[in-house]
C-alpha cells in the first residue's frame, strides 16, 4: 500500500505547482551543477503563472513558492529565472534546475530529483464553517455533518471508510464557497489553499484545523527538488535553506499568505 500512497502524494504536491499542466520532466535533459549555475549567475525554477497561493506572475503577489525561490537564489548569490509552466506546455521542453514543494521522499521520484532538507509540512486540512464546534481530528465529526471532498481523493476515501458524510467537488474554491454559504459543515482541502482562502476572505468565518494529521497519507513534508543536480548544489541549497528557516524568513513568507509554517 505504501507505493500507491507515495505516488498519490507526489501527484498532489506537483498539482500544487502545475495546476493542470502536463508535468513530466525529461530525465535526459541537461541540468546544471553548482559550478554551472555560478558561472551563469542564475538558477532556474519551474512555476505556474496562475496558482496562488503557490505562484503567480503578479509581481505584487507572486506566491510563496516564488518568494522562497528568490530567497534561495539570493542566498546563493544568484538571480532567479522562472520558467512558467502552463496547461499546454510540457515541463520537459524547459530546463528547470529546481522545483518547490516536492514531496520529501526519494522513493516517489525514482532518481529524478535530489532533495533538499524539508522546509514545510503539507497535506490536507479540515476547514470548518462558521459556528462549527471546534475539533482537532476528523474522527470527532458527528453523523450528518457533511464534509466537502475532492472527487477521488484520499480524503474522501478516509472519511468514507470512517462513516462520515461527504459531498464530492471538482474544484476546491467551489467547495470552500459552499462552506461559507452554510451548505457544508466542513471541507477537506489542501492546507495552503484553505489558509489562503481564509486570508483573502477574512469575514468568511471559516477556521482551519489539521484534522488529518493522524492519517500519514494525508500529511507529508515538502522539500526543494533539484533535478539531476550534483551534491555540491544540494549542499549549497541546504545551507541557505537552513538559514532561512532559522532566521524566520520562510515563516514570514508563508504568513503573508495566511499559512502556518510548520515542520513535524
Amino acid at each position: 500500500m505504501r507505493k500507491p500512497i507515495l505516488k498519490w502524494r507526489a501527484r498532489f504536491a506537483l498539482a500544487a505547482l502545475c495546476a493542470g499542466a502536463v508535468f513530466a520532466f525529461a530525465t535526459d535533459a541537461s541540468a546544471r551543477t553548482l559550478a554551472e549555475v555560478k558561472a551563469l549567475n542564475t538558477i532556474t525554477m519551474c512555476a505556474n503563472a496562475e496558482a496562488l497561493p503557490y505562484s503567480s506572475k503578479n509581481p505584487d503577489l507572486p506566491g510563496f513558492q516564488l518568494e522562497i525561490g528568490r530567497a534561495l537564489a539570493d542566498g546563493l548569490g544568484l538571480s532567479l529565472n522562472v520558467e512558467w509552466i502552463l496547461g499546454r506546455r510540457r515541463a520537459n521542453v524547459v530546463n528547470c534546475d529546481m522545483m518547490l514543494d516536492v514531496t520529501n521522499d526519494p522513493e516517489v521520484h525514482e532518481g529524478k530529483f535530489k532533495l533538499s532538507h524539508p522546509y514545510q509540512t503539507s497535506g490536507v486540512a479540515l476547514a470548518l464553517g462558521k459556528g462549527a464546534t471546534p475539533i482537532s481530528d476528523f474522527k470527532e465529526l458527528q453523523k450528518g455533518q457533511k464534509i466537502g471532498v475532492m472527487v477521488g481523493s484520499f480524503a474522501s476515501m478516509v472519511l468514507g471508510k470512517a462513516g462520515k458524510s461527504t459531498s464530492p467537488y471538482a474544484f476546491q474554491t467551489d467547495m470552500l464557497d459552499d462552506l461559507v454559504k452554510g451548505e457544508l459543515y466542513g471541507a477537506a482541502a489542501s492546507s495552503a489553499s484553505v489558509s489562503y482562502y481564509i486570508n483573502q476572505h477574512p469575514d468568511s468565518g471559516l477556521t482551519v484545523v489539521h484534522g488529518f494529521d493522524t492519517e500519514p497519507q494525508l500529511k507529508w513534508e515538502v522539500a526543494v527538488g533539484l533535478r539531476n543536480a550534483d551534491q555540491a548544489l544540494v549542499d549549497a541549497v541546504n545551507q541557505v535553506l537552513d538559514k532561512l528557516l532559522a532566521d524566520g524568513t520562510i515563516k514570514a513568507i508563508y504568513a503573508k499568505y495566511g499559512i502556518e509554517q510548520r515542520l513535524r
